[in-house]
């Protein structure tokens, strides 16, 4: 099931802003030792938040052109034309990552660490993630967006609730979701 999720995940993935222009996911018979895909882009040792938070914060200008890396609630995939490594998320709290924007966004369900972009790069926020159902406040901090335009957060799973962001005398909010089937990548916080 898991793997018709990736397969539909890259579809829509290649249907968006998110895209990888030339890769092409590997066949089982392409497939290598995980250890070397993660040696080949410096992810040896690294579990999914490290590497989730390391390829989330290079520079765009230094990302990998060949390498796919998909969050989705409960794996990060990896994935090059050769090989492809899954990492399991925590089993506590998943990964939602969020770009603001005051012009332009694009579409996007499965964050892609190394091919999403935003609009606000290297710019100051103030974010506030809600529980929904209980009011509780699950993030109240400064942050700086990264140079993809996205800034990143655990959060607890099975969470239904309400981003707000302000910036620059701007305030945007959306709702969010972080249940089995809920998106990673948050494109639709408008900033007015």
């Amino acid at each position: 099931m898991k793997r018709l999720a990736i397969a539909t995940a890259v579809l829509v993935l290649a249907l968006t802003g998110c895209s990888l222009s030339d890769a092409d996911p590997p066949s089982e018979t392409e497939q290598a030792a995980p250890s070397d895909l993660l040696a080949d882009y410096g992810l040896a040792e690294m579990d999914a938040i490290e590497a989730i938070d390391y390829l989330d914060r290079i520079k765009v200008t230094d990302r990998p052109t060949d390498l796919m890396a998909s969050v989705y609630p409960d794996e990060l995939v990896l994935t090059d034309k050769a090989q492809e490594v899954t990492l399991d998320m925590p089993e506590d709290s998943t990964y939602l990552s969020i770009a603001p924007y005051e012009n332009q966004s694009h579409e996007c369900f499965y964050h892609s660490l190394t091919t999403c972009l935003g609009e606000l790069g290297n710019e100051s926020v103030d974010v506030r993630i809600i529980d929904d159902s209980t009011g509780d406040v699950v993030v109240d901090e400064k942050a700086t967006t990264y140079d993809n335009g996205f800034v990143g957060f655990w959060v607890p799973r099975d969470l239904e609730g309400t981003i707000e962001i302000s910036h620059d005398g701007k305030v945007g909010k959306t709702t969010f979701s972080t249940t089995e089937d809920g998106a990673t990548c948050i494109t639709d916080l408008h900033l007015a």
